[in-house]
């Protein structure tokens, strides 16, 4: 599993024009699943999206978890595009939809969060905070 969390004042996600989700502070998180990926890797990811301290403290470092602030999930199979052989990434190490999905909305389960649609064409929307992105394996 791959995750690419970034810290933001608030963010969206729009379907057909149609806002889906939506937060205020929190995390985005844009999800992408592996073939391999197991329950076991959702688990793993949400528990330490949810606990890293990435947020400002009273002294104004990053020392704060998730706490109760919010998580939009975003499903992106494309955080698996190889693109080293020319120019048209192949996504062979994505996770076929079935697994993807499953894992997907266990991972959201998990953390409470908001989510975009599954296998949708999405518009999202973020003001970053910081910024602070990172992108997190398993």
């Amino acid at each position: 599993m791959r995750a690419l969390v970034q810290r933001v004042s608030r963010a969206s996600v729009r379907v057909q024009g149609q806002t889906v989700a939506e937060i205020g502070a929190g995390l985005l998180v844009l999800l992408g699943v592996a073939r391999e990926d197991t329950v076991a890797d959702a688990q793993w990811l949400a528990k330490k999206v949810s606990a890293l301290r990435i947020f400002p403290d009273f002294a104004g470092r990053m020392n704060e978890p998730l706490g109760d602030r919010e998580v939009l999930c975003v499903s992106q199979f494309t955080l698996y595009g190889d693109p080293r052989r020319g120019n048209r990434p192949s996504y062979v190490e994505a996770a076929p939809p079935e697994l993807a999905e499953a894992l997907y909305r266990h991972f959201c389960e998990l953390l409470g969060a908001r989510r975009g649609v599954f296998g949708a064409m999405m518009a999202v929307e973020l003001v970053n905070d910081g910024p602070v992105t990172l992108l997190i394996e398993r």
